[in-house]
């Protein structure tokens, strides 16, 4: 009896202890907490890690009733690597444009500064040449000098006009500042809310939207410096504007902080913007780009005149007009080149140009609100009243009164209606 009582006593305990033990063999790994979200392998069998910003309050992620289960766990977590992958990609591309911007910067500095230097030698050369008085070997000497010094310079500026190295700069620098601005819109996004798939789609056209408004090669892809038509530049997708055209006709809610006052204000709002902002900067980018095409075509013409003329100083026939050539066109060049590069005439005209896109991304936001039947799909009224007052460089106070003028007769508003943006 008592031999029986000790084998089960020790059966039991052996059993107790093996559960013990299978158990915390079983028991999942709990990883300390770390800094970093571990991505899936990528293509070359290496694991990324992206650093989670830690000044961002993270919202917890919690999971839909729709994706309950261990799929709709995983489709969340990918969708959060994506996110945070294309975070990631976007903070390099910001700072690729912007050494890249700082790069072809120097470069309309010094080739400039190049062509400027080159240019006053070869006249002072010239009318060297022209006083000496005496043909032979150095007069020869200095008349050569100074026509090659005048092609190499004609040469450089058929470059510099076609590349237009200020409007370069000027493009990256707004392609790093766009860049910049989605990558805090993502992390908004990661903060307020839990993303969607349609989050990751969105990012990813604005992306390509982006690097297509603004390309880094010069060859092949390059924007053109001189186009025909002027139009606003364009950095974000297409699908919004047929969206726009795609709703339906019918009746609009209005909850969610829209009311009619609030809705009539945005029209007229949008109606300034149409008339006066986007119109206006349009106007000024053709004005800048005919005043770049006259000093494009000015600037290698007079140098190459001086070339001519620098040739035939100190010959028979050659006369004053050699000289007068040689040492005149060398300076006007001088002068067309420091106007058209020195004061970053490509910069302007793509300043415009962008100031326009401007403009008219803030009319197919409101358009597309505003069309928008459904008040849940809406942004918040107060909050879309606000942010456009503040791109506008307004108050609300002021933005009202701006729709309040908008509103008046043709006859009247012409007089009174100013421009909406205060900022540019």
């Amino acid at each position: 009896m008592f031999m029986a009582t000790l084998q089960a006593a020790s059966f039991c305990s052996s059993s107790t202890s093996f559960r013990k033990i299978k158990a915390t063999l079983n028991a999942p790994k709990h990883h300390q907490s770390s800094d970093y979200l571990s991505l899936p392998k990528l293509s070359n069998g290496l694991q990324a890690f992206v650093p989670v910003s830690t000044h961002i309050e993270m919202k917890p992620n919690t999971i839909d009733s729709s994706n309950t289960g261990n799929d709709g766990v995983s489709r969340s977590k990918t969708i959060l690597q994506e996110l945070y992958t294309i975070m990631e990609i976007e903070a390099d591309r910001a700072e690729m444009h912007k050494n890249i911007g700082a790069q072809r910067d120097n470069w309309n500095r010094l080739l400039l500064n190049s062509v400027n230097g080159m240019t006053f030698t070869a006249a002072t050369m010239a009318g060297l040449a022209a006083v000496g008085g005496v043909i032979g070997a150095p007069v020869l000497a200095l008349k050569l000098s100074a026509s090659l010094l005048y092609m190499a310079a004609t040469g450089i500026l058929l470059v510099m006009n076609k590349i237009q190295p200020s409007q370069l700069a000027e493009e990256q620098r707004n392609a790093a500042r766009l860049f910049k601005q989605l990558h805090e819109d993502i992390k908004i996004t990661l903060a307020v809310r839990n993303p969607i798939a349609s989050d990751v789609e969105d990012v990813m056209e604005k992306v390509l939207a982006l690097d297509k408004a603004y390309p880094l090669p010069l060859l092949g892809t390059m924007l053109d410096k001189f186009p025909e038509n002027v139009e606003p530049t364009v950095w974000w997708p297409h699908h919004l504007k047929s969206q726009q055209e795609n709703k339906a006709a019918g009746r609009v809610e209005r909850s969610n902080g829209w009311n009619e006052n609030r809705e009539e204000e945005m029209k007229e709002v949008l109606g300034v913007l149409e008339r006066k902002d986007a119109a206006e900067y349009v106007r000024l980018s053709k004005v800048v780009l005919k005043v770049n095409k006259i000093l494009a075509v000015c600037g290698p013409l007079f140098t190459g005149l001086a070339a001519v003329g620098s040739a035939f100083v100190g010959l028979p026939f050659g006369g004053s007009w050699a000289a007068f050539l040689g040492v005149m066109f060398g300076a006007l060049a001088t002068v067309v080149n420091t106007m058209q590069h020195g004061g970053q005439v490509g910069m302007v005209f793509e300043m415009y140009r962008g100031s326009a896109g401007f403009f008219r991304l803030m009319e197919e936001n409101i358009t597309s609100t505003l069309t928008e039947k459904e008040a849940d799909k809406r942004e918040n009224g107060e909050l879309f009243e606000l942010k456009v007052a503040l791109l506008l460089g307004r108050s609300l106070s002021e933005l009202r009164g701006l729709a309040r003028s908008s509103s008046l007769p043709s006859g009247t508003r012409q007089d009174k209606e100013e421009y909406a943006s205060k900022l540019f």
